[in-house]
């Protein structure tokens, strides 16, 4: 038995790790006021997502969606430099090789969430405030509002690994003005701080160092309507004068944009930027020529469609092509390329777009039978 003072050590080294543990968990959940607050809490990972967190968020948000004591969910990151850089791709990457099963509950369980958020009963409150890509996007574009800061950046940079923008960037991002979601899907262009907001992908615009009295007033609302909480956004955002006065940085190649990527084949896209030959278009082309072609035209035609369908079927569709992915060889040597290594050169396969055969893209849309994504 250990001596009494022994005890007590031991007692004080408990206390002292669950302590520790408190303020080390991945994710922090609690209510506030009226509000449901999601805190990201995994900074030196820019807040990345992993199984464990989205396997944590999803019930609870499931929870406060049946309370009457909730009025609202905010979802925010810490660390100042990120609210979520993406989704746990080292970890997955490292599963898919040796056929590992979180391969495939990573995508089902994260698209469940993006879903979740999407059809989400309460007021959902995301503060953008930083790195928001891939799996970050998903964690905010489908609930009602999106603030941004000028501290924003704002990317889905999948097809640089031989990815796709998934997490129902096949739903968001051909719903954005003219073909702005094409662009942005194809290049991988980062939008920053005021540009997210013109862009159509926030909703409000605050200062990042007034996001604590935001998210304060937000706690203290009663009972508050889907209104109130609108009203309170808006109230900060008109007082919110940075950049201000900037022009949208796409504002100028609009026109080119909505003519270069609304065509039906990516052969065809890299055929009118070839023949444009602004400085515009050769940037384009350059960026577009560094990407896995296989992902490109699954990008391409997972807008094309995407358009039409509703949240639920693009993310079905969606599940269905993280799992061609999964088989196939260029998220590897992306991940590779751009992760492990760093060496920013792949070797994809096959090199080029002509080589990407309609039906080796057809296959990557058909349904996995009992392995879909049910939602």
């Amino acid at each position: 038995r250990l001596k009494p003072f022994n005890r007590l050590q031991v007692i004080l080294q408990h206390l002292k790790m669950s302590k520790q543990t408190d303020s080390t968990a991945e994710v922090v959940l609690e209510k506030r006021g009226g509000a449901g607050i999601i805190t990201l809490n995994r900074p030196k990972a820019l807040n990345a997502l992993n199984l464990s967190m989205i396997q944590q968020i999803y019930p609870q948000i499931k929870t406060w969606e049946q309370d009457p004591e909730t009025f609202l969910i905010i979802i925010k990151g810490t660390g100042g430099k990120a609210f979520c850089a993406g989704g746990d791709i080292r970890a997955i990457t490292d599963a898919g090789k040796v056929g590992g099963r979180l391969a495939q509950d990573f995508f089902r369980e994260e698209y469940i969430l993006n879903n979740a958020i999407g059809t989400c009963k309460k007021p959902y409150v995301a503060l953008i405030d930083g790195i928001t890509m891939g799996g970050g996007v998903g964690l905010s574009v489908h609930g009602r509002f999106r603030v941004a800061t000028e501290k924003t950046l704002l990317a889905m940079p999948e097809t640089a690994i031989g990815l796709f923008p998934d997490v129902g960037g096949g739903y968001f991002l051909p719903r954005l003005s003219g073909k702005i979601g094409y662009y942005l899907a194809l290049t991988g262009f980062r939008l920053k701080g005021r540009d997210v907001l013109k862009a159509g992908i926030a909703t409000h615009f605050v200062e990042s160092e007034k996001l604590p009295a935001l998210e304060k007033d937000l706690i203290a609302l009663k009972s508050p309507s889907t209104e109130n909480i609108a009203d309170l956004l808006n109230s900060y955002h008109v007082k919110s004068k940075v950049d201000q006065e900037k022009k949208f940085v796409l504002g100028e190649h609009m026109e080119k944009i909505n003519s270069l990527f609304s065509a039906n084949s990516m052969e065809e896209i890299v055929e009118k930027l070839k023949q444009d030959g602004s400085p515009f278009a050769i940037q384009q082309l350059e960026t577009i020529n560094k990407m896995s072609p296989t992902s490109l035209k699954m990008t391409l035609r997972q807008l094309r469609e995407g358009a039409s369908m509703s949240l639920q079927d693009v993310l079905t569709m969606e599940y269905r092509l993280s799992q061609a992915c999964m088989r196939g060889h260029d998220f590897y040597e992306g991940v590779r390329a751009v992760l492990i290594d760093k060496d920013q050169s792949p070797r994809w396969k096959p090199a080029a777009l002509e080589e990407v055969s309609d039906e080796f893209v057809d296959d990557c849309f058909k349904p996995l039978g009992n392995n879909d994504l049910k939602l």
